[in-house]
């Protein structure tokens, strides 16, 4: 594990709380700090240096779009939070409310767009607040070996984009109402995560495209938790985990509690003029709760065994992941 991990790991064991910059840190605060948002301390990022870059954002909520480059070298962005371990304490929140059909695409109307390499992201909140009637992002994400540890992540519609490479969502907090956890070729591992799903009529969690059968695209939500949005009365059997964006589609829940939200059939297809299930991997293991009783899709599967970490981010995962955040 790299030294930042380390020390990330150090703070969530002996202190679970980051309260000051660390040593080096571009300051991101509403007065006193370096910059005044987090856009102007992105952008006095080097993004030819190999060294590791860090951002500390203290206490507040920042009316912005934050989009992060490709850089060189490794990228850390720490919230300033009296408990690290978990999204419910955070106290920094990104907040726009952008619609594609405003920005142009999907990609243009993140709250947050990530497209650095080596990146990772703790304790913070990212809202796109634009509601019902548009696909509109929180979390836009486009580059390999980014973490995302114990923050939250809320919308309608396309809240997170999971988009290319290795990703890792770690104790964090998603929700959403429409395919709100999508992507292509983004190999993604949601651990210990929750997923709040928002009171509607017809819903679904997963939208995963993986063009064709060669190309990467997985999706594991493992040891987590699907149930209504707090205060949300959601009736019973309105969710699917996921429909498939493309007839290659994988998508597995594993060892993850699942509410009376979720509809016994469990998937569905993509439309009814275009089902795209005949290549699909829609798969379970061990879940319970309500949601995992019932007879499922005839597309969907019943796994033998739990999908691997290894499988889906590489054998060598523990060299950029925050093993302290997932189980």
């Amino acid at each position: 594990m790299k030294a930042f991990a380390l020390f990330s790991f150090a703070a969530s064991v002996l202190a679970a709380s980051r309260t000051s910059a660390p040593s080096g840190s571009i300051v991101v605060a509403k007065s006193g700090g370096d910059y005044s948002t987090i856009s102007d301390a992105i952008s006095a990022l080097d993004t030819s240096t190999t060294d590791t870059q860090t951002i500390f954002i203290e206490e507040g909520t920042y009316e912005e779009q934050v989009y992060i480059p490709e850089l060189s070298g490794e990228l850390i962005i720490y919230g300033q939070t009296e408990d690290d371990t978990t999204y419910s304490s955070n106290t920094v929140t990104i907040t726009a409310g952008i619609s594609a059909t405003e920005a142009g695409n999907d990609d243009k109307s993140g709250t947050l767009r990530n497209y650095a390499a080596k990146s990772s992201i703790y304790n913070i909140n990212v809202a796109n607040t634009y509601g019902e009637g548009s696909q509109a992002l929180a979390l836009s994400a486009y580059n390999t070996e980014q973490g995302y540890y114990a923050c939250s992540f809320t919308g309608f519609q396309d809240t997170v984009l999971a988009e290319t490479g290795y990703q890792v969502y770690g104790s964090c907090y998603i929700s959403g109402a429409i395919d709100f956890i999508f992507g292509q070729t983004g190999n993604a591992w949601f651990d210990k995560c929750v997923i709040g799903l928002e009171k509607y009529d017809y819903g679904t969690i997963t939208a995963q495209g993986r063009p064709s059968s060669s190309d990467e695209g997985y999706f594991v939500i493992n040891e987590s938790t699907v149930e209504a949005v707090s205060g949300e009365d959601v009736s019973e059997g309105t969710y699917y985990l996921g429909r498939p964006w493309s007839e290659y589609a994988r998508v597995v829940f594993q060892n993850t509690v699942l509410s009376d939200v979720i509809n016994s059939a469990g998937w569905v297809e993509w439309s009814s003029s275009e089902p795209n299930t005949e290549d699909v991997l829609f798969g379970e293991y061990d879940n319970s709760g309500d949601g995992a009783e019932g007879t499922r899709a005839s597309f969907a599967e019943t796994l033998s065994a739990a999908v691997t970490i290894e499988s889906i981010l590489g054998s060598d995962y523990e060299d950029w992941v925050d093993t302290s955040y997932i189980s």
